[in-house]
């Protein structure tokens, strides 16, 4: 077997992709509207992976989200010379291999931390707020870290009773040289 068989990628047009019809990974629509906005942030940045004759192995979320998005065109790797099975397995192993991975969630509340002083939509990482606020807010195991990552970033939540305080209030501590960002819970 070639060592890799994908070796570039093309553009191809959308009609062209035919989704495989035993793909047991599911995307439900919150899920792909996540995939959108990724790919409104960043751009088309993994191309999908097809058989010569366009069969879909791998991208089936990229494809659905591409498709949301209105896009004509997607990147695309041809897997040249796999046999029906490899195919069909290459569809379970690709979701399933990236599941058996982990977190090493002190520098994951770290890193989304540090995203979110910077002004960026940590949503956009795949991460809801319900999560994130649980992966900042969980005590280390790391004294050193724990004492790094709370001694340089102390927050306070204000709760308004509508936009228009709530922008009131932004705009002082802003102009009090506060760093601020607003969120809605």
């Amino acid at each position: 077997m070639k060592f890799n068989p994908a070796d570039k990628v093309e553009q191809w047009p959308i009609e062209k992709l035919v989704p495989y019809a035993k793909n047991s990974r599911t995307h439900s629509e919150e899920q792909v509207a996540q995939i959108a906005a990724s790919i409104k942030e960043w751009g088309f940045t993994t191309a999908v992976l097809v058989d010569e004759g366009g069969g879909l192995i791998a991208g089936h979320g990229r494809l659905m989200a591409a498709r949301r998005l209105g896009m004509a065109q997607v990147p695309v790797m041809v897997a040249k010379g796999w046999s029906e099975a490899q195919k069909r397995a290459y569809v379970i192993a690709d979701n399933k291999l990236a599941l058996n991975a982990g977190w090493d969630n002190e520098l994951l509340a770290l890193e989304l931390s540090e995203l979110g002083d910077l002004g960026f939509d940590v949503e956009l990482t795949g991460f809801d707020l319900q999560e994130i606020t649980s992966l900042i807010d969980a005590p280390s195991d790391d004294p050193q870290l724990e004492e790094q990552f709370y001694s340089e970033v102390f927050n306070i939540i204000i709760e308004c009773k509508d936009e228009s305080e709530q922008e009131k209030i932004f705009n002082r501590l802003d102009s009090e040289g506060y760093k601020c960002r607003i969120q809605s819970l």
